[in-house]
């Protein structure tokens, strides 16, 4: 199992804590925390929920213990509550971020590719639908012959054909690959595939959700200004 790193961890805690009025037993936290990382799948949230899999728990447990060390919540008996500077905290995240929930389902193949081609142009990269066979490329110029990143958006049809095209472009290029899988359940059939027939690019290789994809896109697109200004050479 492959969990988010802690610092990933630390605002949806606070985020939790606030919505609940600022308090609660942390037995309750370790299963709603999981909705926010789609790449835990649904049998790994079952193993969570039966206490079978101890793994999560240390992660939040230390998550948990960061933000007490920087007084963001207070710990006490297993109850944890936010502080007045982590309801702080989750305001000034809130003011940089706002997510809106989208229903993945309802989004097109050709939709989540113009986010992916939005999302690198806001990142300084040429970015294209359909270069090649590939789904969505980037690269750092018009004029490269190396494709930086390379998408494979799949909503139906062989998830292997795309490992295959993925896997091409990384022994060519080394261009970094990305899955991007419209369902929990695609996510889980396509780490059954790449741990019996792709184990070469699984380090190299990203797969995320279409859900993931929205909320990058949206995220990217409200602060598209200021990182213009940042990437200015």
């Amino acid at each position: 199992m492959s969990f988010p790193n802690l610092s990933s961890i630390e605002v949806p805690i606070l985020q939790e804590l606030s919505a609940v009025g600022g308090s609660d037993d942390v037995r309750y936290l370790y299963e709603r925390l999981t909705d926010y990382f789609p790449q835990i799948s649904q049998t790994e949230i079952s193993q969570i929920k039966a206490g079978i899999n101890k793994n999560w728990r240390v992660a939040v447990q230390k998550a948990g213990k960061n933000l007490d060390e920087q007084n963001l919540i207070k710990r006490e008996r297993g109850i944890w509550t936010i502080t007045k500077i982590g309801e702080e905290a989750v305001a000034d995240e809130s003011s940089g971020f706002t997510l809106i929930k989208v229903n993945s389902q309802e989004i097109s193949h050709t939709e989540v590719q113009e986010m992916l081609v939005c999302v690198g142009k806001d990142l300084g990269y040429n970015a294209q639908i359909e270069f090649e066979y590939y789904d969505v490329v980037w690269r750092t110029s018009p004029n490269s012959q190396r494709l930086s990143h390379i998408f494979e958006v799949q909503s139906k049809g062989n998830i292997d054909s795309a490992f295959a095209k993925l896997k091409r472009g990384y022994e060519a290029q080394r261009s970094k690959p990305f899955l991007v899988l419209s369902s929990e359940r695609n996510l889980n059939r396509a780490r059954k595939s790449l741990n019996r027939e792709f184990q070469d690019i699984e380090e190299a290789l990203t797969i995320l959700t279409f859900q993931q994809v929205i909320e990058v896109y949206q995220n990217i697109t409200n602060i598209s200004q200021i990182l213009a200004k940042f990437l200015e050479k």
